[in-house]
């Protein structure tokens, strides 16, 4: 691999004091004490004391000498010299005259304080063993290892060496991780299985493309075949067999960096690599594309399902409509007759003899057996025409029952029987089933899985199972184990010894007590005095009114008013709107790195650490054509090498991919929160989530109906996190118009920034009793605005406190017992999340995605009811929270408007 990875800003910059310290770093580096003083009040003159001064405060704070001491901001030199009682530094210019003096002076400084050499014995080791624990176990970037070092050097008092020997040291210590990873995977597969690895290289006879690429491509369309398809994908990559291969002494994240890098380059480079590197790369490849197969095949079963319903749902409102002409006649006579039967002028004896001479004994047969076809239970879902589609399941039916091993917990247990049902069916002709287990048939479907005779209906009773499989599948009752979307998120979740070991550290890093009772307390305080207190302002507050609907209270809030702008506003914007130059996006952007190096960010898919000349130029002309959506041929220049075709298509397959525009982002929110003006707007401790739709133009799984926003086709929402300096600091593509509220935790636990938002704002749709509890938990404020919050439901749980006027709203009681008995796995819930042993989407998801919630999820949901009721008082009773609401959610909204502008 190169040994060059630092840019030549970076080594200039190197050991260097570039730019004004803040207090903070002043106080903490080149603060001296009683020991310090008395060792510079040693030296003769003041430029000396002043210098010896300087280079003990530098030496601190870079962990080197300057090789000349006094070339340090001005401010550093006047915060030495007032604790040296130094009131002029004109001489000090003398101090660097003899060279003697200040080599003298390093000597005492690192004998007195025990600064070691970096090429001491025991502290290259130390650093070199440090480095490779941290390059085994993880994929950091050579510059962030860099940095990494430095800061080790300085905390262990070895001064620091040149930047190229770091630097070197650094890329040593990479290469000799990726050796040992490419020798140790390379060992592991038998010979039969190497060859099979290596045949993935190549194109066979009957095909046009290699294996390689065809494991690469997942599945786009929503079918029977695609889904068949999806499954023998996997089932092909499973054969290799290298799932049964003991690699848990691999870093997962170090084997998921090789398999990605194996699925962006093509097969050719993977033939040319060394034996060793191309037989780890393939194994890493299909360990874990054998994973994603699986989830992309299980992702199909669920859309297709769904699909199946859906199409049911839109054939069901076709019949419907079509009958509802005889619907409305049977029951136009039906209501004649019972009209008769009604009117007490007829006696038992004619009532009879009067219906029929009305309307005739076959009318009336004729309209019970009308709506006894035609009428549906309130209960059942179109599956009449779920039934209708027997047909269109059996071409994946017998696939899935053979190639996805499902199990179950305790509550899909049921599901499991039917499927393993089913299986027994295959080959088999019979329709009508004796034995079935029938314990998973519900209501619903009772009708259509049971004959007139009791029998089991093979056709009914094929599609109730699916239905629930579906449930089951969503609520996680049901998992595929080898799958990592679709499998147990319980095993994911804190459990055994490892809880018990964490539970305290939770606890105290959350401000919960491990005890339900003493957390509860706090929180009905908490709930009682909010209700105090609103109850007490209520009759001042204008803006608030209760209303009767039906005889049923409820709150009116009036809409804020929209605060004028001052004319000093208008002046400031006219003049800073003049300021701004008209200039190119390109020009933009490089002056943005420039001023943030966010390009140096972007780093090469392999370990190769492969730079170019003018880079930079490169990425953001390739961010550009992306961003901008034009293509790379307006921005390729050919007598420019930065800016030539080939250059750019090899900085877009290399370069840009998810992690890397991550971190760039990250650059970019922590260098504008060093900004004096962003810090004006906010601290990063507000932020809020909103969402915007696109039409996906090409078919993917990824995508999701909805005609309100995409018509007859397909799209997704970037659901996108803004904090209150405005920036972006996090971002989630949502597949069609899934509930926010899956995804709205996500900005807070898994962003990558500095910032650290504690109150985050929603629309209504990112808002769940759910959700409110999970912030709870997690030491979040959730602050959504509600469209409908004067009519939502307020929750006590004193039954006997005086609320005054707002006691008719407050009728409903909490149970706290739900909360109580599942205390410690709400807790564990949360230390998960918190930890990242669980996706916050996925674990949200699974809490949701069902209309029959989990015991552990209702307590989770009494929980945020307690904390709902707290933020709708705060927002009935105080406008000015209500007006921050608004303020934060418009300055997401405004970043959107620039993004469509």
């Amino acid at each position: 691999m190169p040994v060059k990875f630092l840019t030549e800003t970076q080594k200039q910059n190197y050991g260097r004091l570039t730019e004004e310290l803040s207090p903070v770093e002043l106080a903490q580096h080149f603060h001296m004490d009683d020991k310090d003083r008395a060792l510079i009040n040693k030296r003769r003159g003041n430029h000396n004391r002043l210098g010896f001064g300087l280079q003990l405060g530098t030496v601190r704070y870079l962990g080197t000498f300057l090789p000349n001491p006094i070339d340090v901001p001005d401010g550093v030199i006047d915060f030495v010299a007032r604790q040296v009682s130094i009131t002029k530094t004109d001489d000090l210019t003398r101090y660097i005259k003899r060279k003697q003096t200040r080599h003298a002076h390093r000597l005492e400084i690192q004998q007195e304080y025990s600064y070691h050499d970096f090429n001491d014995k025991p502290w290259r080791f130390s650093l070199s063993r440090m480095l490779y624990a941290r390059a085994w176990t993880g994929t950091e970037r050579p510059s962030l290892l860099f940095d990494v070092t430095t800061h080790w050097l300085i905390g262990n008092k070895v001064l620091l060496p040149g930047a190229t020997t770091l630097e070197r040291l650094v890329s040593q210590i990479r290469d000799r991780t990726a050796n040992r990873l490419w020798r140790y995977l390379s060992t592991l597969p038998s010979a039969t299985q190497k060859i099979a690895l290596c045949e993935l290289l190549t194109v066979q006879d009957d095909s046009r493309v290699s294996a390689l690429e065809r494991f690469r491509q997942g599945p786009v369309h929503i079918s029977g075949p695609s889904f068949n398809n999806a499954l023998t994908r996997y089932q092909d990559i499973h054969k290799l067999g290298i799932h049964a291969l003991d690699i848990s002494h691999i870093p997962p994240v170090r084997l998921k960096y090789l398999a990605r890098h194996a699925g962006q380059i093509s097969a050719y480079k993977i033939a040319r690599m060394p034996e060793d590197r191309r037989i780890a790369t393939l194994l890493a490849f299909t360990h874990t594309y054998e994973i994603i197969a699986l989830d992309d095949a299980l992702d199909v079963l669920d859309l297709l399902i769904a699909g199946i319903a859906s199409e049911a749902k839109k054939l069901g409102k076709k019949n419907r409509l079509r009958t509802l002409k005889d619907l409305d006649q049977a029951a136009i006579a039906l209501a004649q007759a019972c009209t008769l039967l009604l009117d007490e002028k007829y006696g038992i004896d004619d009532l009879r003899d009067a219906i029929f001479a009305k309307i005739s004994k076959q009318q009336m047969e004729n309209s019970i057996e009308t709506i006894n076809d035609l009428a549906r239970p309130p209960e059942e879902h179109f599956h009449d025409e779920m039934v209708a589609q027997y047909g269109r399941v059996r071409r994946f039916l017998p696939q899935m029952l053979h190639g996805v091993a499902f199990k179950a917990a305790p509550a899909g247990t049921s599901v499991l029987k039917g499927l393993s049902f089913l299986i027994t069916l295959e080959g088999t002709k019979k329709q009508k089933l004796n034995d079935a287990p029938t314990d998973i048939v519900t209501k619903a479907w009772r009708r259509l899985v049971f004959d007139k005779d009791g029998k089991v209906d093979r056709r009914g009773y094929t599609l109730c199972v699916l239905e629930r499989l579906q449930d089951g599948l969503r609520r996680r009752d049901v998992y595929v184990e080898a799958s990592d979307r679709w499998g147990d998120t319980r095993s994911k979740l804190l459990h055994g010894e490892e809880w018990e070991t964490k539970r305290l550290q939770v606890c105290r890093s959350l401000g919960h007590s491990s005890q339900s009772d003493e957390s509860l307390q706090g929180l009905a305080k908490q709930l009682d005095a909010t209700y105090l207190q609103a109850a007490d302002h209520f009759e001042k507050n204008d803006s608030v009114r209760v209303e009767y609907q039906n005889d049923k209270p409820t709150l009116t809030i009036t809409n804020l008013d929209k605060l004028d702008e001052p004319p000093s506003l208008i002046t400031l914007r006219e003049k800073v709107t003049a300021l701004l130059p008209r200039i190119d996006l390109a020009e933009l952007l490089l002056e943005v790195h420039a001023h943030t190096g966010f390009a140096d960010e972007f780093t090469h898919i392999s370990e190769a650490n492969a730079r170019a000349t003018d880079l930079p130029v490169s990425m953001c002309a390739a961010l550009l054509a992306e961003a901008c959506n034009i293509g790379l041929e307006p921005l390729t220049l050919q007598n420019l090498p930065a800016l030539t075709r080939h250059r750019l298509n090899w900085v877009k397959q290399n370069y840009i991919r998810m992690e890397t525009l991550t971190s760039a982002n990250a650059r970019l929110v922590d260098y504008q929160a060093t900004i004096p003006l962003a810090q004006i707007w906010g601290g990063g401790e507000v932020a809020s989530a909103d969402g915007m739709r696109f039409v996906t133009p090409v078919k993917t799984l990824n995508a999701g109906p909805n005609r309100k926003y995409f018509g007859s086709k397909r799209g997704i929402t970037w659901y996108h996190f803004v904090s209150d300096p405005y920036s972006g600091f996090h971002a989630v593509v949502v597949p069609g118009t899934l509930r926010d509220s899956i995804f709205v935790l996500e900005g807070l636990l898994e962003q990558q920034t500095s910032l650290s938002p504690r109150e985050i704002m929603t629309d209504t749709a990112g808002a769940s009793d759910m959700i409110f509890g999970l912030f709870w938990l997690l030491g979040y404020q959730f602050s959504p605005r509600l469209a409908d919050a004067g009519e939502s439901r307020f929750w006590r749980i004193d039954k006997n406190a005086d609320y005054g006027v707002l006691n008719e709203l407050a009728e409903n009681c909490l149970k706290p017992i739900k909360i109580t008995q599942h205390w410690d796995d709400m807790l564990r819930i949360a230390g998960s999340l918190k930890l990242g042993t669980v996706q916050a989407s996925e674990l949200v998801r699974s809490l949701l995605k069902s209309d029959r919630p989990s015991s552990l999820a209702q307590a989770i949901i009494e929980l945020g009811r307690i904390n709902k009721t707290i933020y709708l008082l705060n927002f009935v009773d105080d406008e000015e929270y209500r007006r921050r609401i608004l303020t934060q959610l418009n300055r997401g909204e405004a970043r959107h408007a620039v993004a469509r502008a």
